[in-house]
């Protein structure tokens, strides 16, 4: 496929679904030349039919990715922008949850994410040019009961990607957070199965199935993926970008929740997701 040296190059993770496929058709709609990377490639056909290139991506996978980097390599040498969106979530106690479940979350949503982007930063070093966005949630900054392992890939994630922004700026390459709160995507249809087994647990059954209450009621005013893709989309074309976004339902706690006292902010969360005050 031929391109003007002129258009922005980016590759979106997680392109199949939600935020990453909205993402990928917004950037079309502005002109960028789209990578969709994603490990169901019947998914990406509409993108595909539109122009974006469509390429498999298995993050957990370290051959996947290092294919993907040099299909990449080979097209474009340095991209212009690089949207880490692909992850996924599993719910249940920190007691219960299996490690190796918790495990395979961090390989995709931490590990598999940054060692892409350590394939792809390079080239994009050595221009002196280039933007990251990487996907994290307000779960990055908080935690709630029943979240605490997905919870806490997102805070590393938050972590390695704030190190990055400060390593990387003299290199003129920029780092960017963006946090959406509850977001019309296949997180909950992809937890539901976790919750369902969880909540049959004798000890920690009654607390999930609050858990799954409160996160049933939180969804039905959940935002659309659109509104996460407009905000990364600000985020690759505005001159100076923020450090931070936040966008969505619920998002408005990440301006709140610093400003509480933990005891207080403990005391809501129980109240609203176990019951107890």
């Amino acid at each position: 496929m031929s391109r003007s040296h002129s258009t922005r190059s980016v590759l979106v993770t997680g392109a199949s679904s939600g935020i990453g496929l909205a993402t990928a058709h917004r950037l079309l709609d502005s002109g960028w030349h789209v990578f969709a990377a994603a490990r169901r490639l019947e998914a990406m056909e509409p993108l595909r039919l539109r122009g974006a290139e469509v390429l498999s991506l298995d993050l957990a996978d370290e051959g996947s990715c290092r294919q993907l980097a040099d299909v990449i390599g080979r097209h474009v040498g340095a991209l212009d922008a690089l949207v880490n969106n692909a992850g996924y979530g599993e719910a249940g106690p920190v007691e219960t949850m299996p490690v190796e479940r918790a495990r395979a979350m961090f390989e995709v949503n931490v590990f598999g994410l940054i060692g892409l982007t350590q394939m792809l930063l390079p080239p994009m070093r050595e221009r002196r040019r280039g933007r990251i966005i990487n996907l994290s949630s307000i779960a990055g900054r908080f935690v709630t009961p029943g979240a605490g392992w997905y919870g806490a890939s997102k805070h590393a994630l938050e972590g390695i990607s704030d190190a990055l922004r400060l390593e990387l700026h003299s290199f003129g390459v920029q780092v960017v957070i963006v946090e959406p709160g509850l977001i019309l995507t296949g997180f909950a249809s992809t937890s539901a199965a976790s919750l369902q087994w969880q909540a049959l647990h004798p000890v920690w059954g009654p607390m999930m199935r609050r858990v799954e209450m409160a996160w049933d009621q939180g969804f039905r005013q959940a935002s659309t993926p659109e509104v996460v893709a407009r905000t990364i989309v600000s985020a690759l074309e505005v001159s100076r970008p923020k450090p931070r976004y936040r966008c969505g339902s619920q998002s408005e706690a990440l301006v709140l929740q610093p400003f509480i006292p933990t005891r207080l902010w403990d005391a809501l969360v129980r109240q609203r997701m176990i019951g107890q005050r």
